[in-house]
């Protein structure tokens, strides 16, 4: 009785084996995958831009801010046009010249000993990013100098240089062809203004 068990189980297992190497399988091409494992998971090289603006927090100082009563919310429509000319200064106040640094309530202008520097338009108007090159937008971020220019000033502060220089490549080259379709907003913002000399 066992001898007979064993052998059933055995043609169960060998019929299993046929029935696997014989069925074809479907499987995925690798050149199906070639363009989410080239854009960091996402679908496309802008999606994964999007993603990599989300987290890096650009936002935070290049979007205007609408006051709420639950603080200051991101005004999407005006997203990532950076400081308006006729928006406010900050001024550096009593208790704060200590710390050295101030910002207005949308933080999309700020002054410290570097002197007052104003958030970019990051959209692709021609007042923002519209006529720069990706080469120019990586070299800007790389080298941290002023619209990829050489020779021009360095970025200021708070841009986060430090972090953004520790990107890819590829990782600039998506947030740069994420910027190129969001929606233009022509805001010419003001020039940096360096310290006053006493």
């Amino acid at each position: 009785m066992k001898k007979q068990t064993a052998l059933i189980v055995m043609a169960c297992f060998a019929g299993l084996l046929s029935y696997k190497c014989t069925t074809s399988t479907k499987t995925t091409p690798a050149a199906d995958n070639t363009l989410t494992d080239l854009n960091g998971g996402y679908k496309s090289q802008a999606e994964w831009g999007h993603h990599l603006v989300a987290i890096s927090g650009c936002n935070d100082c290049h979007t205007s801010k609408k006051m709420t009563d639950k603080g200051p919310v991101d005004d999407t429509s005006v997203m990532l046009a950076g400081h308006f000319a006729q928006g406010p200064v900050p001024q550096l106040l009593p208790g704060q010249v200590a710390k050295g640094m101030a910002a207005t309530y949308d933080l999309t202008a700020w002054h410290g000993p570097w002197g007052h520097s104003y958030a970019a338009n990051l959209t692709p108007d021609s007042t923002g990013i519209g006529n720069w090159t990706e080469e120019q937008f990586i070299a800007c971020l790389r080298k941290g100098i002023f619209k990829g220019i050489e020779g021009s000033r360095p970025l200021m502060p708070p841009m986060p240089f430090a972090g953004i220089n520790n990107m890819t490549d590829d990782e600039l080259k998506a947030i740069f062809a994420y910027l190129k379709t969001i929606k233009p907003v022509s805001n010419v913002v003001p020039d940096y203004q360096p310290p006053a000399m006493h």
